[in-house]
């Protein structure tokens, strides 16, 4: 069963556009909520082949939008309301992912199908630092895996340089997407929400809370995220699992669109990692 752009409406708050795939049998699944890194969406390249490899090994599996990440209802791909995208932060999408957590744990019409005392999350990118966060701070959330996942978001802000001083005195700063070639707007208040909540938001500080099982699948070429950020990843929880893939970029081969028909080696190993990981907790 696969239901794509459901949409979870909120009261005084942005829509969240999601997706879900499971085996329809009455019978209870282990729950993943997946989440995307920066100037990403749930339908991002290999994504929905990711999203069937959990669904064929038994998970119920559901993937969303953050509500600023600058798409919108009817166009859920790409970037279409960059007045969203420049009003995102990171206290956004952490109570995003607290409402898709909400909604798959209270919501009847899969009640049935879900074990909603079985949650874990999985993200990409910037979104590892988002679940890492949730997962220090939500007893809902009992594993964690990350790919590619950052290791601290204040030192992206860099602060005190003339990109950063520049951004400061105007209010707003634009970052280049190099597929579509838009200019992603991000206003001052990115930064001013991190600072307000800089404690919370503090990778490291999470990561040496979280008591859960914790896996770190990272690739040795990535150049966009530094192999290195999973190494303090691992060294801050030693109790966690770190797994390096030997020649493995950042999207694990994938890039967007993603027109064939199997998952890339390097992602295919990826999700089977996880699967296993994910698997040993139940045994």
């Amino acid at each position: 069963m696969t239901i794509k752009n459901l949409i979870l409406e909120r009261k005084n708050k942005k829509p969240i556009v999601y997706d879900v795939f499971y085996k329809e049998s009455n019978t209870p699944k282990p729950i993943i909520i997946f989440c995307h890194g920066y100037k990403g969406y749930k339908d991002w390249g290999a994504w929905n082949l990711v999203a069937k490899q959990f669904l064929e090994e038994g998970f119920f599996f559901i993937k969303f939008n953050f509500s600023y990440n600058g798409g919108t209802i009817e166009n859920p791909i790409d970037f279409n309301d960059l007045e969203a995208f420049a009003n995102n932060n990171f206290s956004k999408e952490l109570e995003d992912l607290d409402a898709v957590i909400d909604l798959i744990s209270l919501n009847p019409n899969f009640s049935k199908e879900l074990d909603s005392t079985n949650i874990s999350l999985i993200a990409h990118s910037r979104g590892a630092g988002i679940i890492l966060i949730k997962a220090s701070e939500d007893s809902r959330v009992k594993s964690v895996v990350t790919w590619g996942g950052v290791s601290d978001f204040k030192s992206r802000f860099l602060i005190g340089s003339d990109h950063f001083n520049n951004w400061k005195e105007k209010g707003i700063t634009f970052i280049e997407n190099s597929r579509t070639k838009q200019q992603m707007p991000h206003y001052f208040q990115f930064f001013e929400d991190f600072v307000n909540n800089e404690e919370r938001l503090t990778i490291k500080l999470a990561v040496k809370k979280i008591k859960i099982p914790m896996l770190i699948i990272h690739g040795e070429a990535d150049t966009t995220v530094m192999e290195k950020e999973a190494r303090l990843l691992h060294q801050w929880n030693p109790l966690s699992e770190l797994k390096v893939l030997e020649k493995a970029d950042h999207s694990f081969g994938t890039r967007h669109p993603w027109k064939g028909k199997n998952l890339p080696k390097d992602l295919k190993k990826v999700v089977e990692s996880s699967i296993s990981f994910l698997n040993k907790l139940t045994l």
